[in-house]
């Protein structure tokens, strides 16, 4: 999960670049909302760039999209770290067992 975490951070603080908060030190309680004030346009390259990074099965702009306004304001690094987490756990664990199956059967 550190992995992730300095991974997310050194993505986020590259799509925020010199409008990054001077004394904001990026954390998993850190928010994008009140504490980076990141802006949908900037939503969007992190997007692009968890999606180049991590692959399409990490699918940040579907976890986005069960959220509410209120809820992506209030979604902190922390959640994003543990969804993409999730996400390559799940991803790892189809992988093998679609390894597992004989060949016809894949």
């Amino acid at each position: 999960m550190n992995d992730v975490l300095s991974e997310v951070v050194k993505i986020l603080t590259d799509v925020v670049g010199e409008d990054f908060p001077p004394d904001a030190r990026i954390g998993p309680a850190t928010t994008f909302g009140d504490d980076i004030g990141l802006e949908s346009i900037e939503f969007v390259a992190l997007a692009d760039r968890l999606r180049t990074r991590y692959g399409d099965h990490v699918d940040f702009p579907g976890f986005l999209a069960d959220l509410d306004l209120d809820e992506i304001t209030n979604l902190t690094v922390g959640d994003v770290v543990d969804h993409i987490t999730e996400r390559e756990r799940a991803h790892v664990s189809a992988s093998r067992s679609s390894a597992a199956l004989p060949e016809g059967d894949r």
